[in-house]
């Protein structure tokens, strides 16, 4: 079977290591948007690749700036969501989208087991054995562990125009959302929604799930509005603000 990605193309990951004492580790599952040579454009246009359905806007900057202030480790995708999403589970109907917002995405239909595999081989168990391994890591060694997944989310999808400007995400575990809603909504400038403008479900998120829930760790999913991430003024604002509010709310959890 013919490789997808070729040695001169990038890993999968990026990966900040911070300085293995924060209890933070932060995971941006959706933050790239480049696509492997190997499968074209995917037949979407070069004006959609740049938009949501390829990527999360503006959340790799936050995820690195966040990451540098909470000396945190963090992993970062590189490919795009289009080629496989890294927050679905492999059995999902949307791993690999073949439309999506309204796009078709050509390069996606009637695509072979093989190649198949290769995007869940190549891009897909890489980038979460990066996060397994950390995990492991901290745990041989009893360190605890804070999960964070960052996501941003149009301000408009499908006419309907969406009014928060973070979102907190969880599924049966409300420990950290509760207290990040409380602490948020204390500056009364913000709309904080809980599980808006999307929900955690086993069948639909696999990063929070997977790392969160079943290993039992304190984990949220944010999403920040992609027109409050767009500038790099935007972006340290709510790096600024989440590294302030995070920690703090893991001191109301008792985590070390």
């Amino acid at each position: 079977m013919q490789p997808l990605l070729q040695p001169d193309e990038p890993s999968p990951f990026e990966v900040l290591l911070g300085d293995g004492t924060s209890p933070f580790l932060l995971v941006a599952d959706h933050a790239g948007h480049r696509i492997p040579c190997a499968l074209g454009d995917l037949g979407v246009s070069a004006a959609d690749r740049l938009t949501h359905i390829a990527w999360d806007i503006g959340i790799r900057e936050v995820a690195v700036e966040l990451a540098q202030s909470l000396h945190a480790f963090l992993a970062v995708q590189t490919y795009s969501r289009l080629v496989i999403d890294c927050n679905r589970p492999l059995d999902a109907p949307d791993s690999i989208v073949c439309r999506t917002a309204g796009v078709d995405v050509p390069g996606n239909q009637g695509i072979s087991q093989v190649d198949r595999e290769r995007r869940i081989d190549e891009i897909f168990r890489p980038y979460h054995a990066q996060i397994e391994a950390e995990l492991n890591r901290r745990a041989k060694a009893r360190q605890p562990t804070v999960l964070v997944a960052m996501h941003s989310f149009t301000p408009i999808f499908m006419g309907s125009v969406r009014p928060w400007h973070i979102g907190l995400l969880f599924n049966r575990d409300t420990r950290l959302a509760r207290i990040l809603k409380r602490q948020l909504s204390e500056d009364g400038t913000l709309v904080v929604g809980e599980n808006e403008p999307y929900k955690v479900s086993d069948a639909s998120d696999y990063t929070v799930v997977n790392y969160g829930e079943r290993r039992q760790l304190p984990h949220i999913e944010i999403e920040l509005r992609q027109d409050l991430i767009a500038t790099c003024a935007g972006q340290k604002e709510w790096s600024e603000r989440l590294a302030h509010t995070l920690p703090s709310a893991v001191r109301e959890l008792q985590i070390p």
